[in-house]
């Protein structure tokens, strides 16, 4: 259900300017792009623009049609290293406010995902947190800090992401009640549904989820009306959503009725 984009590589480490981030942005909200509509957005010159695209493309975060360009189908994520280069700017501020929200010597799950891994990163300054993650490249991370105490979950490890997931993985995730689940989506619909494309990691997310005293939603913008194939949950199950941009007014309105926290961070 995971499969790899065409042209895709897990190697790759994409250098996007802000034109071809805000592109992919444009592609999310509007499905498909024609390349002289793209070039007229951006007020460059086709030629340009094609360039963007077979970047873009090449690096599996497009896909082309003839004349213009769409998204990856819903069964198909972009490739791990692809979606790191992604906005990193903008995950790097949620990650330091999710971490202002955890204080020292606290317990945590933390699961599968790049920005999760800059939520890592930006708790290493704390002290005495004890941490359950199937993420490999979290347990590395955090592992460096003496006073942290970290678990791996076992399961079946995904070469491409270093993410563990399996019976194993959601057997050891039950065996604890923490007090805080940080989890990661691939898109959220405008009516608060949470999708991923991994039915596995989805049901290693909705164990989190089920054995978190609160839950942490990190997600940038570009995850708003991204279509993927399978159903996590609704944004109801949900504590706190830390993002970079105020949501859509729909989005507003599912956030309120479902008593969920929004944190934007600047």
């Amino acid at each position: 259900m995971h499969a790899r984009p065409a042209g895709a590589s897990e190697t790759m480490d994409p250098r996007l300017n802000r034109r071809q981030e805000e592109l992919i942005i444009l592609v999310q909200r509007e499905g498909f792009v024609a390349v002289e509509q793209a070039a007229s957005h951006f007020d460059v010159t086709p030629q340009t623009i094609r360039r963007d695209l077979s970047t873009l493309c090449d690096a599996g975060l497009l896909r082309r049609y003839h004349g213009g360009v769409s998204l990856p189908s819903s069964v198909e994520n972009l490739a791990y290293n692809a979606r790191k280069g992604l906005l990193q700017a903008e995950k790097q501020r949620i990650a330091a406010l999710v971490a202002e929200h955890i204080p020292d010597e606290a317990s945590l799950f933390i699961n599968l995902g790049t920005t999760n891994e800059d939520v890592a990163r930006a708790l290493m300054t704390h002290k005495g947190l004890r941490i359950i993650t199937n993420n490999l490249n979290v347990a590395l991370m955090l592992s460096n800090n003496p006073s942290f105490e970290v678990i791996v979950a076992g399961g079946l490890v995904r070469g491409r992401d270093h993410g563990v997931t399996g019976e194993a993985t959601i057997e050891l995730i039950r065996q604890f009640k923490v007090d805080f689940g940080i989890v990661g989506i691939s898109g959220i619909d405008l009516d608060g549904t949470l999708l991923d494309f991994d039915f596995q990691e989805v049901r290693v997310a909705q164990a989190i989820i089920e054995h978190s005293r609160q839950v942490y939603l990190a997600a940038d913008h570009s995850k708003i009306g991204r279509n993927a194939l399978v159903r996590l949950g609704s944004l109801s199950r949900i504590g706190a959503w830390f993002t970079d941009r105020d949501p859509p007014e729909p989005l507003l309105a599912v956030l309120e009725s479902a008593g969920t926290h929004l944190h934007v961070a600047d």
